[in-house]
Order: structure tokens, then sequence, then C-alpha cells
């Protein structure tokens, strides 16, 4: 049935590929501009980016992590000792894969000021604030 379907419309397909211009119907897709916007081209990320938006992507520009993706140790926070994880708001969700070859990801929402436990292998978490520089 498949292969049926293929030989019939393999060529429509084909040419729905190649674009709009290969069934005679107006002109083929437009190639990207690398101008910048003050030339009258399309801006880039940096160039149109503002406030928040900026100040991360200056900040993966200067080689620092803003969102805290990288995890701060190699074992499992105590609650003596916890994990901190840096945050811009008040809130943030953190996924703990409890061990190497762990097929599932717990989800803990952290407060401010309160340490969370995950239930499954009882690592410990902190939300602390972050700043961006």
């Amino acid at each position: 049935m498949a292969s049926r379907l293929l030989r019939v419309c393999g060529p429509s397909v084909r040419a729905l590929r190649a674009g709009p211009a290969a069934l005679g119907r107006g002109p083929g897709p437009l190639a990207g501009s690398s101008r910048p916007a003050s030339s009258g081209g399309m801006p880039t990320d940096e160039e149109q980016a503002t406030g928040m938006e900026k100040k991360v992507l200056d900040a993966i520009k200067q080689g620092v992590d803003p969102y805290g993706i990288h995890p701060s140790k190699p074992y499992g926070g105590t609650k003596d000792d916890p994990h901190l994880v840096p945050s811009l708001t008040d809130v943030r969700l953190v996924g703990c894969i409890c061990e190497e070859d762990a097929t599932e990801t717990y989800y803990i929402w952290l407060h401010k000021d309160k340490i969370e436990r995950c239930p499954s292998c009882g690592a410990h978490f902190k939300l602390v604030p972050y700043q961006l520089p």
C-alpha cells in the first residue's frame, strides 16, 4: 500500500520539497540575509535582544552559566550541605537524575529559603538568589 502511494505521489512530493518555484507557483524560497539591521538586513539575536534576554546572551558570551545548568557537586547534597541552585526568581523547577543509568527524572519545585529533598535518592537542594552581571 505504501509503495503504491509513493509511486503515485512520489514526483509531487519531490517537487514540493524543491519549493513552489518547481511547481510553477511563484518565486523560490528566500535566502537568509547576513547583513546587519543597520544596513537594512535581518537583525541577529544579539542586535534584537533587550532586557533580560540581552543580559542572558551577554552572560553566555562571557562564559558564565546564567541558568545554573551544570551540576554543582559530584555527590548528593546532604541536609547540612545541600546542592545550591541559583535562580533569578523565587521558585525554580529542578530535575534529579538519581542514578547514572536512571531512565526517569524526579522533578522538585524549589522555593526561596527552603531545603527540599528528592523523594527517590534523598539528595537535598536549596534555592539561592542569583543576579546576572
